[in-house]
């Protein structure tokens, strides 16, 4: 079993690669968000980060990956897409369940299971979030016709194409509201307390913000 800081190395660097992956500035305020840790930690973290040659820190504060830092979180970030895939697949876990799970088993995967989980279901194929291995960058998604929920325009038509999956509680939320990759909605409105009415066939639910902007969409024909 690897010991916690080292777990907690690789937690930082994935963070790290999946923050940039979705168009953000990565700074320490955000990482200790993400990995709901304190300002203390965060600091602490990186200084081994740096000292490991893995993470750069500039002046303004941003956080980059080095060769070696993008190297090992990338490695991270494609056992935990195989492992999600798996636990979805192949063991017919619900897709709100698999994040937690495989945030835990990413860390205890040999690299002999790791290859046989690459052999048998590719590298290339998306979880059950509707992500590739990272999820795209945002600019990239526009080009390509789709739409956040929370800019999504009122009176349209949509099909649900990925979720962002870091966050376990809303993606329990999202489920309980019918909002799944691969389902058809309606924008009913977008409210002016910034919240998102939004019609599927189980009715209208109001998601806030937050989770508006977890939701990725395409226009359908209409």
């Amino acid at each position: 079993m690897k010991d916690s800081v080292h777990v907690s190395k690789e937690n930082y660097l994935k963070a790290i690669l999946e923050a940039e992956a979705e168009g953000r500035v990565v700074i320490a305020a955000v990482l200790a968000h993400w990995l709901e840790v304190s300002a203390p930690a965060v600091t602490m973290a990186l200084k081994r980060l740096k000292r490991d040659g893995c993470v750069a820190v500039g002046a303004d504060g941003i956080v980059r990956l080095t060769a070696t830092g993008r190297e090992t979180a990338y490695r991270i970030a494609l056992r935990h897409h195989l492992i999600e895939r798996m636990l979805c697949e192949i063991f017919g876990m619900e897709w709100y369940e698999i994040h937690e799970e495989a945030e835990r088993l990413e860390h205890a995967v040999s690299p002999a299971f790791e290859a046989k989980l690459k052999e048998k279901l590719g590298e290339d194929g998306l979880c059950p979030h509707g992500n590739p291995v990272l999820p795209e960058n945002p600019a990239l998604r526009r080009q390509q016709g789709e739409v956040l929920l929370a800019e999504a325009v009122a009176g349209r038509r949509y099909t649900v194409t990925s979720l962002y999956e870091r966050d376990p509680k809303l993606l329990l939320f999202l489920y309980r509201q019918g909002l799944s990759p691969g389902v058809s909605l309606r924008v009913a409105g977008q409210n002016s307390d910034q919240t998102v009415s939004v019609e599927t066939a189980a009715g209208i639910v109001i998601l806030d913000r937050a989770a508006a902007e977890a939701v990725w969409l395409r226009p359908e024909n209409e």
